[in-house]
Order: C-alpha cells, then sequence, then structure tokens
C-alpha cells in the first residue's frame, strides 16, 4: 500500500509528470497523461432522474443523502429506493452555479442524527443576492429538523458563481468549508477580511476555533486564502492532513495541500489565463504563496476529491480519485513516495460529467453526474 508520510508531504510543492512512462519535470497535462481502462470496472447505476446532483454523504446504516442543486435533498436506501426531497429543507437560490451544493454528517451523527450541508441563501434583508451558507440539521427519517444557519460567508452578492461549498470534517471534528471568489471579485481572495476564495473553518455550532490564524480580523473563520473556486476538499485517512483542489480559469486547476495560514496564490499567481484569453497574471511564483501539489493545464474541471481507501481496487490504495466535469471522466492519480505519477482515466465512453466521487467502507466507488437526468453510481470489480 503507497503511503504518505509527514515528512514527504513538505516535499510535494512541485509536481511531477508521467507521460507514456516517463518523468518530466513540469505539471500533468491532460493531452499527454492519460490512459482509459476500464476493462474489470462494473458499472452499476443505483438510481437517476436526479436534478444535477452536487453532494453525497454515507450514512451509518448504509443509505445515502445525495443533493440536487436545483434545491432538494434525497434518501437513496441501501436497496436503491430514491425518495422525494426531504422536508423542511430551506428556500436557496438556485441561480447558475448556485443551490443546495455539498452535505456530510456529523462525526458523532449515531448520536445525534446531525447533517450539514452548504447552500446558496438568499439574503436575510431581501435585496437580490446570494452567500454560501452553512445549515445544520436534525436527519428524522425523511424530514429534516431543527434547521439552524451556523455560518454565512460576507458579503453578500448578487452573481451566481463561483460558490465553492464543499465540506470535510478533520479529526479533531473542525468542519472546513470551501467558498469561491464568486467571479467577479477574484481580487478579494487576497483580503482575509471577507470570505472570498478562502478555506473557512469553524466549530459544529459555527464558533471560530482559537487556532484559526484570523482570528483578530473580520473573517475570524478563515484557515487558508488566495483560492479561486474550490470544488474538491478531502482529509488524508493516514496523516489527517486536508488537501483541496480548485477550479482554474483557462488552466491552472490545482491540487493543495492546505496549510493554517497559508495563501495559495489566486489571483497573484496562477498557471492559467483568462477565458477572454487576456492574461490574469504573468507570475507563477511569488514569495509567501503556496506552489500546488499538483496542475493541469488545459484544465480538466475536476469536482470531487478523494483518496482511495478499500480492498476492492487494492492497486489503487492511497492514489487520489477527481471527476472531471470538461472530459467527463473519472480520473485516477497513481501516488507514489507521496508524489503525483502518471494518471488514469475511467468512464470517458459514457460522456457523463462527474461531479462528486466517494469511496464506502468496501472500497466500491460512487458518482455524481451532473446533469438535468443525473445518476448515482457505483464502481465494483
Amino acid at each position: 500500500m503507497k503511503k504518505f508520510t509527514a515528512g514527504l508531504l513538505g516535499l510535494c510543492s512541485i509536481s511531477l509528470a508521467v507521460s507514456q512512462g516517463v518523468m518530466a519535470n513540469s505539471h500533468n497535462d491532460t493531452d499527454k497523461v492519460i490512459s482509459t481502462k476500464d476493462n474489470g470496472i462494473k458499472v452499476t447505476t443505483l438510481a437517476q432522474g436526479l436534478e444535477h446532483p452536487w453532494g453525497m454523504a454515507f450514512l451509518p446504516n448504509g443509505d445515502m443523502l445525495v443533493t440536487e442543486r436545483s434545491g432538494g435533498i434525497r434518501r437513496l436506501s441501501q436497496s436503491g429506493e430514491l425518495s422525494d426531497r426531504l422536508a423542511n429543507v430551506p428556500e436557496v437560490v438556485a441561480n447558475n452555479q448556485g443551490g443546495i451544493l455539498d452535505i456530510t454528517i456529523d462525526p458523532d451523527f449515531s448520536e445525534n442524527n446531525t447533517v450539514y450541508f452548504c447552500y446558496s441563501k438568499p439574503s436575510d434583508e431581501g435585496k437580490p443576492g446570494s452567500s454560501s451558507s452553512v445549515a445544520k440539521a436534525t436527519l428524522i427519517d425523511n424530514a429534516l429538523e431543527n434547521v439552524e444557519v451556523i455560518f454565512s460567508a460576507s458579503p453578500v452578492i448578487d452573481n451566481g458563481f463561483h460558490f465553492g461549498c464543499r465540506l470535510v470534517f478533520d479529526a479533531e471534528k473542525s468542519l472546513y468549508v470551501t467558498l469561491g471568489d464568486r467571479y467577479k471579485y477574484m481580487k478579494e481572495a487576497q483580503n482575509t477580511d471577507n470570505h472570498f476564495g478562502t478555506i473557512v473553518r469553524i466549530n459544529r455550532d459555527g464558533g471560530v476555533p482559537d487556532s484559526n490564524p484570523f482570528t483578530d480580523g473580520d473573517a475570524p473563520e478563515v484557515f487558508s486564502f488566495g483560492h479561486r473556486n474550490v470544488q474538491g476538499v478531502t482529509v488524508h485517512p493516514d496523516t489527517g492532513a486536508v488537501w483541496a483542489m480548485e477550479h482554474g480559469p483557462k488552466g491552472g486547476d490545482e491540487i493543495n495541500l492546505i496549510k493554517n495560514g497559508a495563501n495559495y496564490g489566486w489571483p497573484e499567481i496562477t498557471y492559467g489565463i483568462d477565458y477572454s484569453g487576456d492574461i490574469i497574471s504573468d507570475k507563477t511564483h511569488m514569495e509567501g504563496m503556496e506552489q500546488p501539489w499538483l496542475y493541469w493545464d488545459p484544465s480538466i474541471a475536476p469536482s470531487g476529491l478523494v483518496f482511495y481507501t478499500g480492498d476492492m481496487f487494492k492497486e489503487w490504495q492511497g492514489d487520489i480519485l477527481v471527476g472531471s466535469l470538461k472530459f467527463t471522466h473519472l480520473r485516477r492519480i497513481d501516488v507514489v513516495d507521496g508524489k503525483p505519477t502518471e494518471q488514469h482515466e475511467y468512464l470517458r465512453d459514457n460522456g457523463a460529467r462527474i461531479r462528486d466521487v466517494e469511496v464506502d467502507e468496501a472500497g466500491a466507488i460512487y458518482l455524481l453526474t451532473d446533469a438535468p437526468n443525473g445518476k448515482v453510481l457505483k464502481l465494483t470489480k
């Protein structure tokens, strides 16, 4: 089994690419680092008819909660029955990329039945606009009870882009929430007095951990900054470190090891350019700013991020799985001695935008396809 070690993690700021088995001193490039290996993988459709499914979370009994970006949360039973939308889901601003996005369960769910979800919450003042917000609620059968908003990104913005909204708990039961730069406000990602382009860390009640780096500022929840639009976040199963993946502009999608108080550079440094072809920054390195562990140019539009664990695909243990929206495949990044090496594609022939990736205790892989008739897929041997 390939393992990360604490010593190796610090050496991974420069990514390596493998093309046809040859090591290169550059970051991975989608038209060079591809192999398609669907042989031996069984794909089962567990559910369909979901409206742009976005996030999923396993329950202890084997059921799954699945969000629909348009405003719903549904329950998928072990037997494959898909519920109607859960009752008491709050109002959302389902505009472009906004809506009900990620979902996770409390580390003590078996005792408290508590779930957390991130969504585009309308302005409390009744004005146009929304903010990426996190609510907690008690799950009782197919309903949410005691719904409480514990965090809302500030300020409220009237557009439908770059919400972030991925969720993960660490071993200390702190909740990490990813937040985008809301597209037109990219320069604010360097300002730690608001929530644009940040990853925040909060307690389960929405309080701020004492060890957060900017507790004296106007946005004490901020844990790291300089992000563009983080669409994947996970905790390494061995080290407990938080890893995140974000969309670049045209090029420059990144995977990063997230550190307390670190600046990941956006938009002062980037490996991408604007969609128009204009230069955002002519710099890829700057003192005091982190380098990505890996980046893609051209972009693959990644979404969903998980380290593979389990015995079903033993040769994948310790590797990274991500979905590609742009190139409609599941991608595996082979990790050797804490570094990215060869990359592989799976399911590209399905032509489905992969929005989220999860792995169950047995090692089966679950995917969400982002479409008006979205599906839950299960990958097994």
